[in-house]
């Protein structure tokens, strides 16, 4: 894969909350938009009967990349390793996570869906699993932004990984997704 590089680069967001005005400490909302969007993420994971049994959550986003992970016990095959389709998944979710992710910290409304994908699976994982998406070599968010204002449609090309815990990679993904808003 051409970008594994900025794959490495990753960080992983930490989440912060500060406590809402007039409610106990236990009660906490996100510190900065970022965190209120993976909050908003999350949820929106957990209303998925299929998402939610993958055990899915947002690990963080810097800016570039999302991260997604699931644990192995609920996605482990007859092998003991990973099942495939949740492979798959993970890293479609996590495409279509970023540009969902985007579009709300951009404070837009649009349907998003995977157009088409690929996935490689390279080698079996025994770990729980971890995705990283991000967009695809050559692709622009403002491009992207000025075609969905303009047409009420646009479509952008993301790529994905899940990277196993001592280097390499378990499976790539390259796929692309539309966002479509809503009728007025």
């Amino acid at each position: 894969m051409a970008s594994t590089t900025a794959f490495e680069q990753l960080r992983t967001t930490r989440p912060r909350a500060t406590p809402q005005r007039g409610h106990a400490e236990s009660v906490a909302v996100p510190a900065d938009p970022v965190q209120a969007a993976l909050a908003h993420l999350a949820a929106h994971c957990r209303k998925m009967p299929p998402v939610a049994a993958l055990g899915v959550r947002p690990l963080g986003y810097d800016g570039r990349s999302l991260r997604l992970g699931a644990p192995l016990a609920a996605n482990v095959n007859d092998k003991g390793c990973a099942f495939g389709g949740s492979l798959g998944g993970l890293m479609t979710l996590a495409g279509w996570g970023w540009v969902t992710l985007r579009l709300q910290l951009q404070g837009l409304e649009a349907e998003v869906y995977v157009a088409d994908s690929q996935v490689k699976f390279i080698a079996p994982l025994y770990e729980d699993l971890v995705a990283e998406a991000m967009p695809a070599a050559g692709e622009s968010w403002e491009t992207f932004l000025e075609t969905l204002d303009r047409y009420g449609k646009a479509r952008i090309a993301m790529q994905a990984r899940v990277p196993m815990p001592a280097g390499g990679e378990a499976a790539v993904f390259t796929g692309r997704f539309v966002a479509l808003r809503p009728m007025r």
